[in-house]
């Protein structure tokens, strides 16, 4: 029962919160930090629990609803591939806690949200159901809605809105997918999917494999499904923009690992050169694109585009090598990214502006939190000894040999990406002191610093010692590569 405490204590947590008498409502942060720190120790616990190469583990399964020939199963369990994602989870969800502890709008609600929305994540990456998978997935959209249009800014009630639009549309493509590959093999489980042949379908496999990754697509996102995405960013709340991009976005490219090519290897096979092309495309256009932002956290919006797009071709390549790449860049991207947007996000509260023409010189006036955004803009670039770095050489030496011009398309967007990366710091940190920002003051809360220093420490950690989740993928992407492969 250890995997099931740790997917539903966040939302456990939550519920306490709200239990809370209004006079109390000042406890809910330290209340939402004790929960998300427990369910951090626990899954880490698990990590090194975990042993390398054997298949599922700490599997909670009971028979849940029956339904005519159907039997629904609460089915979780991790494997090697969810392992790494589960940890990620936990130690963002606790960094958002921390970066919220200024929260003064209706905290304990906020809490609850952000607690019952790493509950529904945790849901998303340990469910074995496909059915329990789905509702999961559809969990995320109630907090991840009022966050944005309760505490967000500028046009969130829009951006919410556009969020939820794209989200719901892309299931129900998802929602018609697993109800025929239900209906064809008499079974929602999706151990039981994953080791079958299945060679008929109500519908085509190859639109089911195509409804499927629609629905991931979208929550990846990947060109043309990302529109929602900057928008979602530029009026959510710092805490939020760090779960979206730090986590959220991750479901899409797991989900595609663990149903579209594991289930369907030979729609996998038929689409991989089309996956990879989309997703060099959606390097260079999220890398183009972002160029033309004037605003900050929509500079970073683009740049996850195209980040994201690095998954896309690792996975179109089909080998054990580029998806494994493509999921440590998951990993990478999401500690890289949640880091940047939690340093912007400290930025904006000493200045209210993310506008670039506005800033200049903040290494001189508020040098802590400059040098956080210049360590993590080079780790977005791909420095060396970083995580990035591993992820990204991971898969264009993985996808090289199938699709070298994807392989050289990509590149040429990751080039780009330092350009604007590079300009950027240099116009935000070292560019022009604006003196309107002398009175500005990096060093208030200790909570911002712990939630910086941990990030960095991971991207460190990731980019020196791979190995540590490089060997727990490997054995869990090479049994999906070899389905494939026949």
């Amino acid at each position: 029962m250890l995997l099931t405490l740790l997917v539903f204590l966040p939302a456990f947590a939550g519920l306490l919160i709200l239990l809370l008498p209004a006079e109390r409502a000042g406890y809910s942060r330290w209340l939402a930090l004790l929960g998300s720190l427990v369910a951090l120790a626990i899954s880490i616990g698990m990590f090194f629990d975990f042993q390398t190469g054997g298949g599922f583990q700490f599997v909670d399964r009971a028979s849940w609803i029956d339904v005519g020939s159907f039997e629904i199963q609460y089915f979780l369990a991790v494997d090697g591939l969810s392992m790494p994602l589960v940890v990620l989870t936990t130690f963002l969800t606790a960094a958002a806690v921390l970066v919220s502890f200024s929260i003064e709008h209706r905290p304990r609600a906020y809490f609850a949200c952000l607690m019952v929305l790493s509950t529904a994540v945790l849901g998303v990456f340990t469910a074995m159901d496909f059915l329990l998978f789905f509702l999961f997935w559809e969990l995320e959209l109630f907090p991840m809605y009022l966050l944005i249009s309760v505490w967000g800014s500028g046009r969130r009630e829009y951006s919410a809105m556009k969020f939820v639009l794209y989200t719901v549309a892309g299931s129900a493509f998802m929602l018609v997918a697993i109800l025929a590959l239900a209906f064809s093999a008499g079974t929602f489980d999706m151990e039981v999917l994953g080791t079958s042949t299945i060679t008929t379908a109500v519908l085509p496999l190859g639109w089911v494999f195509l409804f499927l990754f629609i629905g991931f697509a979208v929550k990846l996102p990947i060109v043309p499904l990302h529109t929602w995405l900057p928008d979602a960013h530029s009026d959510a709340p710092t805490a939020v923009s760090v779960m979206l991009a730090g986590v959220l976005l991750k479901m899409g490219g797991y989900a595609i690992i663990r149903t579209c090519v594991t289930i369907l290897p030979d729609q996998a096979n038929d689409y991989g050169i089309w996956l990879a092309a989309i997703g060099s495309i959606s390097v260079l256009y999220g890398a183009f694109v972002t160029f033309r932002q004037t605003d900050v956290k929509r500079l970073i919006a683009y740049s996850s585009v195209s980040h994201m797009g690095l998954v896309l071709l690792g996975i179109g390549a089909l080998g054990t090598t580029a998806m494994v790449g493509a999921a440590y860049q998951m990993l990478a991207h999401g500690l890289i990214t949640g880091m940047l947007f939690v340093v912007v996000g400290l930025m904006y509260e000493r200045t209210h502006t993310r506008e670039i023409g506005r800033l200049g010189g903040l290494a001189r006036q508020m040098p802590l939190i400059a040098t956080g955004l210049v360590f993590a803009g080079f780790a977005s670039v791909g420095l060396p000894s970083l995580a990035g770095f591993i992820a990204e050489i991971t898969v264009f030496l993985g996808a090289f040999q199938k699709h070298e011009w994807a392989v050289i398309m990509a590149i040429f967007g990751v080039v780009l990406s330092a350009g604007y990366i590079l300009w950027t710091l240099q116009r935000v940190v070292f560019g022009p002191v604006r003196h309107e920002w002398d009175e500005a003051d990096d060093q208030k809360h200790w909570w911002e610093h712990a939630s910086v220093i941990g990030l960095a420490a991971l991207v460190i950690l990731l980019g020196v010692y791979p190995s540590l989740i490089m060997d727990m993928l490997d054995p869990a992407i090479g049994v999906v590569s070899a389905r494939v492969a026949g």
